[in-house]
């Protein structure tokens, strides 16, 4: 089966070098008219073939140049009216970037070692500006953008926001509301911060969160789980580290119905994923002192998809022998957390068991709103986000608690090298939650919005 599965993986390429990025090419030459003067940027397709070989290569110029023979009686106009190709042309030519991006990455790594690019976003001064995408999202998203804006400010954070809002209708570039812009905007500040988004349940509409991490390639996602000083919950001296596989696994999207009443949903996992996610978790718990690193999985019932993941931690793991290392099934993961989180230290996990073990974590500490989230791209990028919902009931009321979002823009100046400031930020956000005269309900106070931002300022 899995020579089978190969044998058709190996035809599926052959038919997109041979067939179908031809065609995009000529249609996109067509459509511009002078395709190698106002369309460079798009040859990046043809000439990137030489990676798969030479003779690649030629086919794909000799395909290209018949079909616009053959295609030259047919009006530009027409073409231009189809979305079809110019979707899958944008989609090769974003892969192609991805993978030589990834591929530059890894060479560079190997020649200068990782330490030399730890932080690609590394400053020299806290002075300098720095340019940042902000999504405020939807719902309560502006209101408590607009707080960590007010108190980046009072703080002298040397960061300029370039905002970015969902658009109204989809864009066929993304598949999403999210626009095209919005992501390059990320791609070339390689920092970001975004606020809740939600998607309509059941609408046909491509998940806003889903497309980001797609789209920008961000490969891990980073929950720090820790008890706040003052904030009485059911737990003390909880402090953890959730880190999630965030590219494949369930939410691949491979979805489809066998017969009528009957559908079925693909699990991927890939050993370039599971070694790059492992990888990480290591080297984060290295990098902060962390003791031990629990790989969460099912492989019991799951053999050769969580099999692999566990074969690719085993592998990492190898490499750092100061850091115990542990394997931990899912439904036992949960229950030791609940009788006694202090059991674990960092926790690696396919995307849906992360997604899971990271909301039951963040209600060990008092709920999603203060819980902080950051998702690791390729080539340094990150985006911090608040995990909670858009909450509509609330939003406009100036009741929203701004804290997840706040200690998740914290998390965004250290991965910028900026801990003063970072520091200086999350003393003030634990020292007025631990004071207790500013709260907002959700933390069992009365405090608006604003008045819980205003005492965030005056504790700085």
């Amino acid at each position: 089966m899995y020579e089978n599965f190969q044998f058709s993986l190996h035809v599926k390429e052959f038919v997109i070098d041979i067939v179908i990025e031809p065609i995009c090419l000529s249609w996109l030459w067509v459509k511009n008219g002078s395709f190698f003067l106002n369309n460079s940027y798009y040859f990046i397709i043809l000439v990137f073939s030489f990676r798969k070989g030479f003779y690649i290569f030629v086919i794909k110029s000799l395909i290209s140049s018949l079909i616009l023979v053959l295609a030259s009686p047919i009006a530009p106009s027409a073409l231009e009216s189809s979305t079809f190709w110019n979707r899958i042309a944008w989609k090769r030519i974003r892969h192609e970037k991805c993978v030589w991006s990834s591929m530059a990455s890894q060479l560079l790594r190997r020649t200068l070692g990782s330490r030399y690019l730890a932080n690609p976003r590394a400053f020299s001064s806290a002075s300098t500006p720095i340019r940042a995408t902000l999504f405020p999202g939807d719902g309560i998203g502006p209101e408590i953008s607009e707080s960590v804006k007010q108190i980046f400010k009072a703080a002298d954070v040397p960061i300029e926001w370039e905002e970015h809002y969902v658009g109204t209708e989809i864009d066929p570039r993304t598949q999403s509301f999210l626009t095209w812009e919005s992501l390059e905007s990320v791609r070339q500040n390689r920092v970001g911060l975004k606020g809740p988004m939600a998607t309509p349940i059941g609408k046909g509409h491509r998940s806003l969160n889903l497309t980001l991490r797609k789209e920008l390639n961000l490969y891990a996602n980073v929950r720090p789980c820790y008890s706040l000083p003052g904030y009485k919950t059911r737990y003390d001296n909880v402090n953890l580290i959730t880190i999630r596989e965030n590219t494949e696994g369930e939410y691949s999207g491979l979805e489809h119905q066998v017969v009528r009443g009957v559908v079925e949903s693909l699990k991927i996992i890939t050993r370039q994923a599971s070694l790059r996610v492992a990888e990480y978790a290591f080297h984060y718990a290295k990098a902060h002192g962390r003791e031990r690193v629990s790989a969460i999985h099912k492989a019991n019932i799951m053999q050769k998809t969580d099999g692999l993941f566990l074969k690719c931690c085993r592998e990492v793991a190898n490499k750092y022998p100061e850091i115990t290392y542990e394997e931990v099934v899912i439904d036992n993961c949960c229950m030791m957390l609940v009788k006694n989180p202090a059991l674990f230290d960092v926790l690696v996990m396919p995307n849906l068991y992360g997604d899971i073990i990271s909301d039951l974590c963040a209600g060990l500490v008092g709920g999603l709103g203060l819980t902080p989230s950051c998702n690791i791209g390729e080539g340094g990028i990150a985006l911090a986000e608040a995990v909670h919902g858009s909450a509509p009931d609330i939003a406009g009321k100036n009741l929203a608690n701004p804290t997840a979002l706040l200690l998740s823009s914290v998390t965004m100046l250290r991965h910028l090298d900026l801990h003063d400031k970072a520091s200086q930020i999350q003393n003030a956000i634990l020292d007025t939650i631990a004071e207790g005269k500013y709260r907002t309900a959700d933390l069992g106070g009365s405090s608006k919005t604003t008045e819980f931002t205003n005492a965030i300022i005056d504790h700085l």
